[in-house]
């Protein structure tokens, strides 16, 4: 499958996600958009997406979408993080793990999403973060 216009490989790179490459992203204007193409590195043994990856990276672009609206913080740590699955997505489909912030603050800040497989959405996403103060690094 062709990775969708205005995406490119994802800048932000850890130990957990690189057997989980290649992920993709986009900036905007407010968040910070990532993809993939499921894959079997992705899905469990029905060949479904693991929840625990949809989880990781749901988390991963919700923060990194709160973080765009800060200039000099050390980071963001996940306060809570819940997830609803409304289906499926399998090996093949797109997944986009669409965020926004809804409230960027001093010390916390609380951000929803979306997750879509081909355009339909498979989950809803909601964290809140903690604020680490210093400069990024």
């Amino acid at each position: 499958m062709a990775v969708p216009d205005g995406f490119a490989p994802h800048f932000r790179k850890s130990p957990l996600t690189d057997p989980w490459e290649p992920l993709f992203s986009k900036r905007t204007a407010e968040a910070i958009v990532i993809g993939l193409t499921a894959d079997t590195q992705h899905c469990n043994s029905r060949g479904f997406v693991h929840g625990g990856l949809i989880s990781a990276l749901a988390d991963n672009a919700m923060g990194l979408s709160c973080a765009t609206q800060h200039e000099n913080v050390a980071g963001l740590v996940t306060i809570s993080l819940h997830l609803d699955f409304v289906r499926a997505a399998k090996i093949g489909q797109w997944l986009e793990f669409e965020t926004s912030y809804i409230k960027p603050g001093r010390s916390i800040d609380s951000a929803q999403g979306r997750v879509l497989a081909d355009g339909e959405v498979c989950a809803l996403t909601g964290a809140t973060f903690r604020v680490t103060s210093g400069t990024k690094g």
